[in-house]
């Protein structure tokens, strides 16, 4: 997390800001505190995203798509106002590691029985998400909490009202990529319209990667690639 920077808010909606966790293709999003001490993710829309009628309504949808989900398997919305100058969503703050650093940084590849744990706690979100009429899109191992209440999905639910109007031709900015090399599913490298069977297929990369402890992209990449004796070999991170 970085401290706020000058041109930061201090507060957004009912909730004090804590500093930066990030910044993305659709806007800021800082860690925060409610008035009774809950802590929260907010998500702050860029202002030339914000400029946009129609990036507006689809966000405003898609806000109340989230909110349809409930939090099963994933954060719960807490506050939102799309109507802002700069509109925002509050989602719950969810405490647990990352599939990513409990595979990738401390104890490497799941056995299988936490696999398959894994598996059918991520398939009955991803089953809550898309019975929302969400698609997540990014499904990737960082993207992944591990709590005591089973996994949870996070950062979702925007990319697709903002995707909607890249394909209009009037954004140049960033964000018209949504996905992550070595978890997307095929129709998203090619860059066509995505559904629900496209989380399907990054759910089996990030279970791969489960097992494993390799992306599925670097696991192809390393079969592929000739081995010269003469030259070390380095692990894909």
């Amino acid at each position: 997390m970085e401290s706020l920077h000058a041109e930061d808010p201090v507060a957004v909606g009912p909730f004090r800001l804590i500093g930066r966790l990030g910044v993305g293709g659709m806007g800021r999003v800082f860690l925060a505190r409610s008035a009774g001490g809950r802590t929260v993710a907010v998500k702050v829309v860029h202002a030339e995203l914000a400029a946009q009628e129609e990036f507006r309504r689809r966000f405003a949808r898609e806000v109340a798509a989230l909110e349809r989900v409930g939090g099963a398997g994933t954060a719960p919305v807490l506050g939102s106002d799309t109507t802002a100058d700069s509109p925002w969503v509050a989602i719950g703050y969810v405490p647990g590691p990352s599939l990513r650093t409990v595979v990738g940084d401390e104890f490497g590849p799941l056995p299988p029985a936490t696999v398959r744990a894994l598996a059918s706690g991520l398939a009955r979100a991803l089953d809550h998400i898309h019975a929302a009429g969400l698609v997540h899109r990014d499904l990737k191992p960082s993207n992944v909490l591990l709590t005591v209440d089973g996994p949870r999905i996070i950062d979702f639910g925007i990319a697709r009202a903002l995707d909607h109007v890249t394909d209009g031709g009037d954004l140049t900015t960033t964000g018209a990529v949504v996905g992550s090399p070595g978890y997307m599913s095929p129709e998203q490298v090619r860059g066509d319209r995505v559904s629900p069977a496209s989380d399907v297929f990054c759910l089996g990369s990030v279970l791969a990667y489960a097992a494993t402890g390799r992306a599925p992209s670097a696991r192809r990449t390393a079969a592929s690639t000739p081995r010269c004796s003469a030259s070390p070999t380095t692990s894909p991170t």
